[in-house]
């Protein structure tokens, strides 16, 4: 039996309770709000501003950080990111698709309320590409060899392993 099949995992756990999907509705028209009571910020410019701040905290809440922050696993899940955690490493489940349909709806209502303007669409695009790409099943790490236990994981180790802004794990 694996360290990570040992006891539940609580830091990815959380994205399949009740209310967990609500959170990030509520995130963005909080950010909505925030940016609109600000003087002198155009609703083009609330849009971008509310796309940048979510995609950025996204990538860096389930793409940036490894590993656990509670010490209840002996480092099972230490070179583990959190989106590699959700489910087990499972793609397609009901959180994982949700998880990257929000970008993708974000960036839908940013581009159509920026009045599909070059400069807000490139600036949207390009965050939306920061968190969906990472998000995919050909560019998720599953950790090449280090967390797989059966010669049958193994050989499906194919999968490339895509930072876009950070080196290896161990540098860090």
């Amino acid at each position: 039996m694996s360290d990570q099949s040992a006891l539940p995992n609580v830091n990815a756990n959380w994205v399949n309770a009740k209310g967990a999907w609500a959170i990030h509705v509520i995130c963005i028209i909080g950010l909505k709000l925030l940016f609109d009571v600000i003087p002198g910020v155009s609703q083009e410019t609330s849009w971008t501003l509310v796309n940048i701040v979510y995609m950025f905290s996204s990538y860096l809440m389930f793409h940036y950080v490894r590993g656990v922050p509670f010490e209840f696993n002996a480092g099972a899940y230490d070179n583990l990111n959190m989106w590699e955690q959700i489910d087990n490493g499972d793609q397609y489940t009901p959180a994982k698709k949700f998880l990257l349909s929000v970008p993708i709806v974000l960036f839908l209502l940013s581009t159509h309320y920026t009045h599909y303007d070059l400069t807000y669409f490139t600036i949207n695009f390009l965050a939306v590409l920061g968190v969906v790409i990472p998000k995919l099943p050909s560019v998720s790490d599953q950790n090449e060899l280090s967390s797989r236990t059966s010669a049958n994981q193994i050989m499906q180790s194919h999968r490339m392993r895509v930072n876009l802004f950070s080196g290896d794990p161990e540098d860090r």
